[in-house]
């Protein structure tokens, strides 16, 4: 495979963010000759399919400043420096939704766009949730309205585009496939 493998010739970073870090590489290509990539790097994130008792998926509505409009999704956020992904995902779960629990399953890790970006974000499930007596604080920038959804409802929401990134839309298909297996 490594007539298919592109060569980092030149690595410049071109902008340090909270969030990103976008650098400016110069490559070669399987064939010799070169170009030039444009790389976001992120530090990954989890995505929760948080399922109540009576089977309904704990979502949120938030305004997505780079869609410039309202979106519905299940919670997710940025891994901390040091921070391993299972307590990412409960620590969101508990910020973003008010709910708890100790049993977050892992079901896929996948990146986003892997065409320039290297996020990677690592999916799981979380059953036997408990609400918070005390909630945990959102992030002082985030702003959140908690959602419980059928897997009809979030059907219909898809259709309506109001649920329109990929981790949302995944974990709808993966209940309905768990649902379809009887699981």
């Amino acid at each position: 495979m490594k007539h298919l493998v592109e060569k980092t010739i030149e690595s410049e970073k071109i902008f340090n963010g909270r969030v990103i870090d976008l650098y400016h590489e110069k490559v070669e290509l399987p064939n010799g000759k070169t170009s030039t990539r444009e790389i976001i790097k992120h530090p990954g994130a989890v995505a929760i399919i948080a399922l109540t008792e009576d089977h309904k998926m704990v979502m949120v509505k938030q305004y997505r400043k780079a869609m410039e409009r309202l979106l519905v999704e299940i919670p997710a956020g940025k891994l901390e420096k040091g921070e391993e992904p299972i307590e990412t995902a409960k620590r969101e779960l508990e910020e973003e939704t008010g709910y708890t629990t100790d049993q977050l399953q892992h079901i896929i890790s996948f990146y986003t766009s892997p065409g320039f970006a290297d996020e990677l974000v690592h999916v799981y499930l979380a059953t036997d949730l408990k609400v918070m007596e005390t909630k945990a604080e959102l992030d002082e920038d985030e702003f959140v309205e908690v959602m419980e959804l059928t897997i009809d409802e979030a059907l219909e929401l898809i259709r309506t585009k109001e649920i329109y990134d990929a981790k949302t839309a995944y974990a709808v298909q993966y209940l309905q496939l768990r649902s379809a297996l009887g699981e």
